[in-house]
């Protein structure tokens, strides 16, 4: 599948006047490449939606494995790199302006692999035809953004309206296997939000989960007492493991303050 989407006019995304010429440059550099990449955030946002925010800087997905050779080629480009977090960004600098190199979802184990390029979805923005990620991926790094600072079911609802007709469900699902009820809380809220757009998201989905629900209430308690609030915001729980006694499930610090914004 393949869907060439109109341009966008980058100056709606209010970016800082100085930081232009690097969207410009960086892209155009990117495009030279032979490292696939995605353009995401509120750019693919309003691509599907057109909802515009402002934006003060540029979140490109990779695969782990091609970020270290993006991040080296801009290194040698005389860029200051740095890796925020081993295990899932890295930051490409010049002077105040960066762009993210995102391989993973933060808090949740859940890499860009090559599914994520499977559709292709393409936009002109800064001058440069870039890629940008797919419904079904841009859905999916979403889902576990639920902090108190920073919710995003918002723009997931509005791409299953806008786009549920082009959203891998069966891709989704699978992609949150383990998270299965991160994604219930997103039908439900879909379903909420939307009453009489309820059949955007197919019923076979809706019966799986709460078939799954079902079977769950069934079960006994665990023997562990564990916490997995941190998924959804690491900041939030901290709490529940500094003090509670729970065990945490995810591998973020203590006093990790987990602050990034579009």
């Amino acid at each position: 599948m393949s869907v060439q989407l109109e341009t966008l006019d980058a100056s709606v995304f209010e970016p800082p006047p100085e930081a232009v010429d690097f969207y410009v440059e960086c892209l155009r550099l990117l495009g030279q490449t032979d490292f696939p990449f995605l353009l995401s955030g509120t750019y693919a946002l309003s691509c599907y939606t057109g909802i515009t925010r402002p934006t003060k800087d540029l979140d490109i997905f990779c695969k782990p494995s091609d970020a270290p050779k993006i991040l080296s080629f801009f290194k040698n480009l005389g860029h200051r790199i740095e890796i925020e977090d081993e295990r899932w960004i890295g930051k490409v600098w010049k002077e105040n302006h960066f762009f993210d190199v995102i391989y993973n979802i933060s808090t949740a184990s859940i890499p860009i692999t090559d599914e994520w390029f499977r559709e292709v979805y393409e936009v002109e923005v800064y001058g440069t035809t870039v890629r940008i990620t797919p419904p079904t991926e841009f859905i999916l790094s979403k889902l576990f953004l639920q902090d108190r600072y920073r919710y995003d079911g918002a723009d997931v609802a509005h791409v299953i309206l806008k786009k549920h007709e082009e959203i891998d469900w069966h891709r989704l699902l699978n992609a949150m296997e383990l998270y299965w009820e991160v994604l219930l809380i997103h039908v439900l809220n879909f379903r909420f939000i939307y009453p009489t757009q309820r059949e955007c998201i197919p019923r076979w989905l809706f019966d799986e989960l709460m078939e799954r629900l079902s079977a769950q209430a069934q079960m006994p308690p665990a023997q562990m007492k564990i916490c997995r609030g941190r998924l959804l915001s690491p900041r939030d729980y901290v709490v529940d493991i500094a003090e509670w006694g729970f065990a945490d499930v995810v591998g973020k610090g203590i006093e990790e303050k987990h602050e990034r914004h579009e």
